[in-house]
């Protein structure tokens, strides 16, 4: 098997020695994505922040020239219970045309590195 480094030059570097991505010959799998802009910046507010996460997994999956219909499964992490409805509007409106839907998990956790962060999304893809 061989395992490809997913970098895009696009979005903020890792926080530490890992890649934002994996690819293999069949699967692409992402590290999860907090709302952190190139520039560093975080966006307040928890529909601004999934935006943010869900653009930088489009631009991990196009490093392997996949998109969202590739997905199998996202797996979503948010700090507080009122904000899952708002995710799953953004989720909802960013896979709209998708004819198949990925799988979906969504736990509400304690918080993250930094407490401005309020959502945590990762994805796993099929080629």
């Amino acid at each position: 098997m061989t395992l490809t480094p997913l970098l895009p030059a696009s979005i903020a570097p890792p926080f530490g020695n890992y890649s934002h991505g994996i690819g293999t010959e069949t699967l692409v799998v992402t590290s999860g994505q907090l709302a952190l802009a190139a520039d560093g910046s975080v966006p307040a507010g928890i529909e601004a922040q999934a935006e943010l996460c869900f653009t930088n997994i489009a631009a991990i999956l196009a490093e392997a020239g996949l998109d969202f219909s590739h997905v199998l499964r996202f797996s979503t992490y948010v700090t507080r219970r009122e904000d899952m409805a708002p995710y799953m509007a953004v989720r909802d409106r960013v896979l709209a045309g998708l004819p198949v839907k990925p799988a979906s998990t969504l736990l509400i956790v304690s918080g993250f590195t930094r407490p401005e962060f309020l959502i945590e999304i990762e994805a796993l893809a099929s080629r």
